[in-house]
């Protein structure tokens, strides 16, 4: 199975090229206020592309997710839910830790609620952000930023074969952690630097 992951197109899809490929994930963001016109245009494209599964999740960025996400024939909507294609398990959601007034914020208090909910035999995890320590820093950050009780259950609880997140749009990046002997591949699929500029190219990974 061949997997095409992306994150953060925030409104500039059409200044991404999508590689083939048998599942293409987006990890979130596809607006940048989640107005109706950013919608309509982002769903749009999504749903058009030849892809025969597309699953994605919403971000941050993405207010109004309630009112325009949902799953038809074209694509398929994960938040906090999974699908198993042929055999691969994905698990979607679209949280991050609070910071500022954004969309799909949880405190650190209860944060842990919604990774309680993955499965432990998920394949492929799909957040909107990544979990700490791992491909979320950049210039902009001081330090690590990502979620702590998500790194926790990456590890401790879930072990994927492949995380897939963006958020972080100057983590873009892959990098492979070994969790006793499985390998977990973590991929930042953020298609925008921090100047909100299409400068990175989707993932494709085969499993």
């Amino acid at each position: 199975m061949r997997l095409v992951m992306l994150s953060d197109t925030h409104t500039m899809h059409d200044q991404v090229v999508v590689p083939d490929g048998d599942v293409l994930i987006h990890a979130g963001d596809f607006t940048y206020t989640g107005k109706r016109g950013e919608w309509i245009a982002a769903l749009k494209w999504f749903g058009g592309l030849p892809h025969k599964h597309k699953l994605f999740i919403a971000g941050n960025h993405d207010f109004g997710s309630d009112h325009f996400c949902y799953t038809n024939e074209y694509f398929t909507y994960l938040n906090n839910s999974e699908v198993v294609i042929d055999g691969v398990k994905f698990w979607g959601s679209p949280i991050t830790p609070t910071f500022g007034r954004w969309a799909h914020m949880s405190d650190p208090e209860v944060i842990h609620e919604y990774w309680d909910k993955i499965p432990n035999d998920t394949d492929v995890l799909i957040t909107h952000g990544p979990p700490w320590g791992i491909l979320d820093s950049s210039e902009l950050t001081d330090g690590h930023v990502g979620c702590e009780e998500l790194h926790d259950a990456v590890f401790e609880q879930v072990s994927p074969k492949v995380h897939v997140f963006g958020h972080i749009h100057g983590g873009y990046g892959h990098r492979e952690r070994l969790d006793g002997e499985r390998g977990i591949d973590f991929y930042n699929a953020s298609v925008v630097d921090e100047e909100y500029q299409v400068v990175n190219a989707p993932w494709v990974v085969d499993i």
